[in-house]
C-alpha cells in the first residue's frame, strides 16, 4: 500500500498543520463550562493530554492528576535507548508544566475508585472528590503459563514495555553480551501496546549489533503469522540486515514456524518451544497485555481485560462518570499508541467540558499517526484519520485519508520519515506534559 494522501493533505484534512507534530485534532465546538472537579488516574500521554486540554479550555476547572512517578519516561522512541542512539534521560519528562498551569499533580497511587460516591482513594490515605474522573492507567500484564515464568523474572528477563528502569535493565545486557551473542525476543499476542513496537526495538538492536558487535544475531519468537508494518519492517531488514540471507542479523520465527512455547528458563536462558530450544545471552520477554490494574479493581474492565467505552466521549460503559482512555480502552480500529492516547485526550476534554457546562458533546475526529525508526536514517509512518459509525458502533479509518510510506520508497524519504519521527516525538512531549 502506497500514500493515498500526501502529507500536506493529511494535514489540510485534519485541519491542523501541526498533525505530524501530534499536537492537531480537530475538536468540537464547546462551551465553557461552570468550573467543576476532574480527577485524572495515571500521568500518561492519555492522562496529562486531557488534563492539560481541560485547563486550555476552562482554567476554572479543577484539575487533579494522581500519578506514582516524579519522572514519566516515554515508550514512543525509547527503543532508541536499547541502540544507543538516544539516552533514558532524552525519554524522560517532568509534570512542571502542568504544576504550572494550576494542575494539581499527585505522587501517589491510586488504590479504590467508588463511582457511587464519586471519590478516588490513594496508597498515601488521601480521598479526592469528583464529578467527572478520568482513568488512563495505561497497561498490565497478563503473564504466560510458559514454566519459569513470573513476575520474580523481569528483574533478569526484562519486558521493558513500561520505558523506565526495565528499558536501562535491558540497555545494560545488551551491553554487556558479547561479540556473537544471541538476543532472543519472544513478542507477545494481539492485542498490546504499539503494534509495531516489537520490530522496531529488533531493527534498533540488530543496528547496534550490526555497528558493534557483528558477530551477534537477533531471533524474534513470535506467537503471530504477521504483524503491523510487516512490509516495510521486512523491506528494511533486507536493505539493512541481510535478512533472508545465511548471514542475516535478525531472524524471526512466526507462530506456525514456532509452534507453542513450553518454557523460558531463566537459569538455562533458554526459550523452549515446539520445534526448536533458542539459546540466548539476553532474553527479551513481552507478556500478554491487559489494561491497567485500577481499572481492573475499579470493576472498569470487560472479561477480556479491556474497558468498553462510548466513542464518542470515552465515558466508562461499565460506571458512568469515569471516563477511560489510551492503551485501557476498546477504540476499535484505532492502534493502542502514543498518538492515539493524544488525540483521545483532547476528545475526552472536549467532551468532559460540555457534560460539565450541561450541554451535549460534539462528534469529533479521531487521528493517529505512528512512526518507526528501524535503522540509521531509514524511517517509516503510517498515517490516518479516524471517524465514528453509530451503526456498528465503532471507530473506523477514513478511506482515502493518510496512508503509509511505500515499500520502494527513496532513500531521502526515508532520511525525512526519520526526521519528522524527532519531530513529531518533541512537539507531542510538548503538547501532552507543556
Amino acid at each position: 500500500m502506497t500514500h493515498k494522501m500526501n502529507r500536506r493533505g493529511f494535514l489540510k484534512y485534519t485541519g491542523s498543520a501541526a498533525v505530524v507534530a501530534g499536537v492537531g485534532v480537530a475538536m468540537p465546538r464547546i462551551a465553557r463550562a461552570a468550573g467543576g472537579k476532574v480527577v485524572i488516574v495515571g500521568g500518561g500521554v492519555g492522562g496529562a493530554t486531557t488534563a492539560r486540554y481541560l485547563k486550555l479550555h476552562d482554567p476554572d476547572i479543577d484539575v487533579t492528576v494522581i500519578e506514582p512517578n516524579a519522572t514519566y519516561h516515554t515508550c514512543f522512541l525509547s527503543n532508541e535507548v536499547l541502540s544507543g542512539d538516544r539516552t533514558m534521560d532524552q525519554i524522560a519528562v517532568t509534570y512542571d508544566g502542568l504544576k504550572g498551569m494550576g494542575i494539581n499533580v499527585v505522587k501517589d497511587s491510586v488504590t479504590g475508585i467508588d463511582p457511587a460516591a464519586k471519590t478516588v482513594g490513594t496508597a498515601g490515605g488521601e480521598t479526592f472528590a469528583y464529578d467527572r474522573c478520568v482513568v488512563a492507567p495505561g497497561i498490565s500484564f497478563k503473564l504466560d503459563d510458559f514454566t519459569g515464568v513470573s513476575d520474580a523474572m523481569f528483574d533478569t528477563i526484562p519486558h521493558a514495555w513500561k520505558a523506565g528502569p526495565q528499558t536501562a535493565l535491558l540497555r545494560s545486557q545488551l551491553e554487556a553480551m558479547p561479540d556473537g551473542g544471541t538476543f532472543c525476543m519472544v513478542a507477545p499476542p494481539n492485542p498490546f501496546r504499539c503494534p509495531p513496537g516489537p520490530y522496531e526495538r529488533a531493527s534498533q538492536i540488530a543496528m547496534y549489533f550490526k555497528h558493534h558487535k557483528p558477530k551477534s544475531k537477533v531471533v524474534i519468537i513470535d506467537r503471530k503469522d504477521k504483524f503491523s508494518k510487516f512490509g516495510l519492517f521486512t523491506q528494511a531488514w533486507k536493505d539493512l540486515y541481510g535478512y533472508g540471507t545465511d548471514n542475516s542479523i535478525i531472524r524471526w520465527v512466526n507462530g506456525g514456524e514456532a509452534g507453542e512455547i513450553a518454557a523460558i528458563d531463566p537459569s538455562t536462558m533458554t526459550v523452549e518451544t515446539d520445534f526448536e530450544n533458542v539459546k540466548a545471552d539476553v532474553i527479551n520477554y513481552i507478556p500478554p497485555q491487559r489494561a491497567g490494574e485500577i481499572a481492573l479493581t475499579a470493576g472498569l474492565a470487560n472479561d477480556k481485560g479491556w474497558c468498553d467505552v462510548d466513542k464518542l466521549t470515552f465515558e466508562s460503559k461499565a460506571h458512568a462518570g469515569i471516563h477511560v482512555l489510551g492503551d485501557a480502552s476498546v477504540a476499535t480500529k484505532m492502534p493502542k499508541s502514543g498518538y492515539s492516547a493524544n488525540s483521545q485526550g483532547k476528545i475526552c476534554a472536549a467532551a468532559i467540558v460540555a457534560l460539565l457546562a450541561g450541554d451535549t458533546p460534539g462528534t469529533p475526529s479521531y487521528v493517529n499517526t505512528c512512526y518507526s525508526i528501524a535503522g540509521k536514517d531509514y524511517g517509516f509512518s503510517v498515517a490516518a484519520v479516524y471517524r465514528y459509525s453509530a451503526e456498528t458502533d465503532t471507530i473506523a479509518g477514513v478511506e482515502g485519508a493518510g496512508g503509509l510510506t511505500a515499500v520502494d520508497a527513496s532513500a531521502e524519504v526515508r532520511r525525512r520519515e526519520v526526521a519528522y519521527a524527532y519531530s513529531w516525538f518533541n512537539n507531542i512531549v510538548k503538547d501532552t506534559w507543556g
